[in-house]
């Protein structure tokens, strides 16, 4: 009997292990339609939101009603270093045709708007968007109910 032993660097287990996750996570978002989706309009060319009226339009065009001031108004820090959450997260704001890697380690403002108009909705569902030098960088939906998710900014259909 031939027995063979093989050492086993833990890091490299766990940064391959998380390496697949987000590759799986990628893979179900683009099999969603995720990246064949065609970007809305304000998403094909640069539109300033400098104003909370053009940031509040800037939802208003993919449909969503939402409380005309925001809830939360805060600066954030993008990451410098790559985590798991971050990769899925970055993996949903690729689908919508944003990329946060090229803003690691800058700081952005993190606008959140209360949705009046998410349908089925019996918990509060937010919209956030993320700006940087006057521009939409990243975006989601999050519907904070116990089964809730974080999703694109595109109406659930």
């Amino acid at each position: 009997m031939v027995m063979m032993t093989a050492k086993v660097n833990k890091k490299r287990v766990i940064l391959v292990l998380a390496a697949l996750a987000a590759l799986i996570v990628l893979i179900c978002i683009l099999a969603k339609g995720g990246g064949g989706e065609s970007p809305a309009p304000s998403q094909e060319q640069p539109v300033s939101v400098a104003t909370n009226d053009a940031r509040v339009q800037y939802l208003t065009d993919y449909g969503w009603e939402v409380v005309n001031s925001p809830v939360q108004t805060q600066q954030v820090r993008i990451p410098s270093e790559i985590t798991e959450v971050y990769q899925r997260y970055n993996a949903l704001q690729m689908s919508q045709g944003f990329d946060l890697t090229q803003y690691a380690g800058k700081t952005a403002t993190r606008y959140v708007y209360e949705i009046e108009n998410y349908p089925n909705a019996s918990d509060p569902v937010y919209a956030t968007l993320l700006v940087y030098k006057d521009q939409v960088i990243g975006a989601d939906i999050t519907d904070t109910s116990a089964n809730g998710v974080v999703q694109g900014l595109e109406m659930p259909g």
